[in-house]
C-alpha cells in the first residue's frame, strides 16, 4: 500500500471517529435548518441526511442552463436539510472527499436528471424565469431572486422540460423581458430592487455556472459579478459594498481582475474569500465544526545557524484547498521537510472537514498557516501600483477582531500578507490578533533592498518573504545566495521565502535543503513557522511560547488523561488536560533557565466545544518561582466565565510557573496553556 492510500485511509478513520465522539459531546446546533450567529461569518447547516442524492452536472447531456438551476435546486433544499451533493470531475477525484467523509450516495444517473427535481419540487415556491439572450449576467439575477422568492430559475427551455416532466410549479416571477445588455445596468436593478431584501453578512461574487450558488441561496445573499477597472461597473459595486459592514460581512468568489477586485473590497474594509470553483458548500458546512488541532512540536535549540521558512501559495482559496492542495499534500516527498501550507480560516466555517483533514493527516514537518490577509484575502497596499487600498483605522482593526476569531478556532499562528502593511497596522495586528507567532509580508522585488523587518509590542515580528510568490527552488537560492554563502556564524539569520503552490511542491522542496548546504555547509535549517518565529524572538531578545522550548518539563495533580496535554499546542478533545473530582488541582511548568516572564493564555474547556463552560477552571492563581520552593503569586482570577483567559503580567524573572486550581468536587478542563517571556540579557 502506498503512502498516499495509507494516509487516505487513515485519515478517513480518525476522522469519522473524532467527530462522532464530538457530536457525542456536543449536539448538532440544529437538526434543521441553518445556525447563524453573529459570531459566524457563515451559517452552519444541519447534518448532512444520511443518503445524499448526487447528480453529475458536468454530463455532456446538462445545459449550462441546467446547470445553474441544479445548482440553486441545491441551495434551496440543503438549507433546510443538506441533501443534494453534485458531482463534476476535479483534481482529486470526483468521489474522494464524499470517500474520506463516509457520504452515502444515491446517484441520479443524467437522464433521470428531472426525476431530482420531481423528489423535491414539494419545497420548491415556484419558478423565476429568465433569459440569457441579452446577457449571461441574468443568471445571477435569476439566481438571486430565486434565493429569495424560494425558487428555481429557469429559462423558458427549463420550464418547457418541467411541465413536459409533470412537475407544475407557478411562475412566481418574470424577468425574462428586461432589456438591459450590459453589467452595470442589470445589477443596478438588481441593487434597486431585490438588494434590500438580501443578507447584508454576505456577497456572493461569482461567474461560473455552478459552485458556490448553492450557500448564496441557501443564505439570501446577492449573486454579482462587477469589474472595478470599469467605471459604471465600479460605481453600481461600491453601491453594494457601501452597505455592507467591516469586520462582519464577507465577499465569497472571485473577481475579473484580482488586484482592483480584491482592492475595492478593501477600500470597504471587507475582505474576500476566493471560492469561484467551490463545491458542495451546503454540505460541508454541515459538518463537524470541531478543529483537531495537532500537538505542537517543539522548537529546535537556538544556535548560530541560518534558519529559513517556506510558504506554499494559494491557500486562501477555498476551492485550492478543495481540490489542488489535496493532490499537493499525498506527495510521498511530503514531510521530509518543513512545509508552511496556507490554507484559509473561513474553513472552519465552509468546510470543517477538509481543515481536519489536512491536520488529522499531518506529519510534525507540516505547518498549517493563514493565507493572506488573515480572515479573507484584503489587498491592503497594492504594491503592483503602489496604491493603499486601506491605511488603517476602525475599518481595519474590526477586520483584524473578526481575523482573531477565526485564528483562534482554526489554529492558524502565521498570517501571510499581501502585499504589505504600514507600522500604525502592524501595530493593530499585534494589539487585535494576539494569537498569532508571526506575519509575512509580500517583497515583490520592486523596491531597492529588502522590505525591512519590524517588532511590534516586543512580541510580533513582520519579516519579508524574500522571494515571494516564486515558481522554483532556484530563485530562493538565487535570492538569499549572497545572505546565506556570506554567514560568518556570528550570530543566527532568519529567511523567509514563498513557493507558487502552482509550480513547485514537496518534490521540489525536499531538494531544497541540499543546495542551499552547499553554499553554507552544516549551517541550514529549514523550520516551521511557528519554530522560526519563536526562534526569532529568543534570538532578538523578545517575548516567545515558552512551553514551545524542548527543555520544559510539566508535571501536575492526578489527571485523568496526561500532564503535557496541558501545554502541548493543541485545543482538540483528546489533547484536552482534565483533573480527577477531588484532591488539589495544579499544572506546573519548569522550563530549566530563567526567563523574564509577562503573560499566559490559558484556553479552558468551552473552547473547543466539546465540553461545557462549567467545567473551565473557575478560581484559580498564577505562581511563579526562581528555585521551585517559594512561590510569588503574579495573578487571580475568581469567578472566571472567560473560555481564554489571556493576561499579561508584571514581567518577573523566574524558571517556574504554577497554576493553583481552587475549584472543588468537579472535573476541569484545560484545552491549553501559554506562557510567554524574554531571555534574561547577561
Amino acid at each position: 500500500m502506498n503512502k498516499k492510500n495509507t494516509i487516505f485511509i487513515l485519515a478517513s478513520i480518525f476522522f469519522l471517529i473524532s467527530c462522532k465522539d464530538a457530536d457525542r459531546l456536543q449536539p448538532q446546533l440544529c437538526d434543521t435548518g441553518i445556525y447563524w450567529p453573529d459570531y459566524r461569518v457563515f451559517p452552519a447547516f444541519s447534518t448532512p441526511a444520511d443518503t445524499l442524492d448526487a447528480l453529475k452536472v458536468e454530463d455532456s447531456s446538462i445545459t449550462p442552463e441546467e446547470k445553474v438551476m441544479f445548482t440553486v435546486l441545491q441551495g434551496l433544499v440543503n438549507k433546510t436539510k443538506p441533501s443534494i451533493f453534485l458531482l463534476r470531475p476535479s483534481a482529486e477525484g470526483m468521489y474522494t472527499w464524499s470517500e474520506v467523509f463516509g457520504f452515502n450516495l444515491r446517484e441520479f444517473a443524467p437522464e433521470h436528471k428531472w426525476e431530482l427535481v420531481r423528489k423535491y419540487s414539494g419545497s420548491i415556491d415556484g419558478v423565476v424565469l429568465y433569459s440569457i439572450e441579452n446577457s449571461t449576467h441574468y443568471r445571477n439575477l435569476a439566481t438571486t431572486v430565486s434565493g429569495l422568492k424560494n425558487a428555481l430559475p429557469v429559462t423558458q427551455a427549463e420550464y418547457e422540460q418541467l411541465l413536459a416532466h409533470n412537475i407544475n410549479l407557478p411562475v412566481l416571477e418574470d424577468i425574462s423581458e428586461l432589456q438591459y445588455t450590459n453589467a452595470a445596468d442589470i445589477y443596478r436593478y438588481l441593487h434597486e430592487n431585490y438588494w434590500q431584501h438580501c443578507t447584508k453578512r454576505l456577497l456572493v461574487h461569482h461567474h461560473a455556472l455552478p459552485f458556490i450558488r448553492d450557500i448564496a441561496v441557501a443564505t439570501g445573499a446577492a449573486v454579482i459579478w462587477l469589474d472595478p477597472r470599469r467605471e459604471n461597473e465600479k460605481e453600481v459595486l461600491h453601491l453594494f459594498l457601501s452597505d455592507m459592514k467591516a469586520g462582519e460581512s464577507i465577499i465569497l468568489g472571485w473577481w475579473p481582475e484580482e488586484r482592483s477586485g480584491i482592492g475595492s473590497g478593501t477600500e470597504h474594509g471587507i475582505s474576500t474569500i476566493p471560492a469561484d470553483f467551490y463545491e458542495n458548500s451546503t454540505v460541508y458546512a454541515g459538518m463537524c465544526s470541531i478543529i483537531h488541532i495537532p500537538p505542537t512540536p517543539k522548537k529546535p535549540e537556538l544556535e548560530n545557524k541560518i534558519y529559513l521558512s517556506v510558504y506554499l501559495s494559494d491557500g486562501d482559496n477555498v476551492q485550492y484547498c478543495q481540490h489542488a492542495l489535496y493532490n499537493l499534500w499525498n506527495n510521498p516527498n511530503r514531510g521530509i521537510i518543513p512545509i508552511n501550507w496556507t490554507v484559509s480560516p473561513g474553513l472552519v466555517d465552509l468546510g470543517p472537514g477538509l481543515l481536519n483533514y489536512y491536520y488529522n493527516s499531518s506529519t510534525p514537518n507540516d505547518f498549517l498557516a493563514s493565507g493572506p490577509s488573515g480572515l479573507g484575502y484584503k489587498l491592503i497596499y497594492d504594491a503592483h501600483n503602489y496604491r493603499w487600498n486601506n491605511t488603517g483605522g476602525d475599518e481595519f482593526d474590526s477586520f483584524l477582531k473578526l481575523t482573531q476569531r477565526y485564528l483562534e478556532r482554526s489554529g492558524l499562528r502565521v498570517v501571510t500578507v499581501w502585499d504589505q502593511i504600514n507600522e500604525q497596522q502592524m501595530e493593530s495586528f499585534a494589539t487585535h490578533c494576539r494569537y498569532l507567532y508571526g506575519v509575512t509580508q509580500q517583497d515583490w522585488e520592486r523596491q531597492e533592498g529588502k522590505i525591512p523587518s519590524f517588532t511590534k509590542q516586543n512580541r510580533l515580528a513582520f519579516l519579508p518573504n524574500y522571494p515571494c510568490y516564486c515558481n522554483g527552488i532556484d530563485v530562493i537560492v538565487r535570492m538569499n545566495r549572497d545572505t546565506i554563502s556570506g554567514f560568518d556564524g556570528s550570530r543566527p539569520v532568519f529567511l523567509t521565502a514563498q513557493g507558487e503552490a502552482w509550480r513547485m511542491g514537496p518534490e521540489q522542496l525536499a531538494a531544497l535543503k541540499g543546495e542551499l548546504e552547499a553554499l553554507s555547509p552544516g549551517n541550514i535549517v529549514i523550520c516551521r513557522g511557528d519554530h522560526l518565529f519563536a526562534l526569532y524572538n529568543e534570538a532578538n531578545g523578545m517575548d516567545f511560547n515558552l512551553t514551545l522550548s524542548p527543555k520544559m518539563i510539566i508535571t501536575s495533580s492526578k489527571t485523568s488523561t496526561h500532564a503535557d496535554f496541558a501545554a502541548n499546542g493543541s485545543t482538540a478533545p483528546a489533547q484536552t488536560w482534565k483533573s480527577t473530582k477531588r484532591g488539589k488541582k495544579w499544572i506546573k511548568f519548569d522550563f530549566n533557565e530563567t526567563y523574564l516572564i509577562s503573560r499566559y493564555v490559558i484556553r479552558h474547556a468551552g473552547v473547543n466545544g466539546t465540553m461545557h463552560e462549567s467545567f473551565n477552571a473557575q478560581s484559580f492563581t498564577v505562581e511563579v518561582s526562581s528555585d521551585g520552593k517559594a512561590w510569588q503569586q503574579v495573578d487571580q482570577q475568581v469567578n472566571n466565565r472567560a473560555n481564554i483567559n489571556d493576561t499579561d503580567i508584571t514581567p518577573t524573572q523566574a524558571r517556574y510557573m504554577r497554576i493553583n486550581i481552587a475549584d472543588r468536587g468537579n472535573v476541569t478542563a484545560i484545552a491549553d496553556v501559554e506562557i510567554y517571556g524574554s531571555a534574561i540579557k547577561n
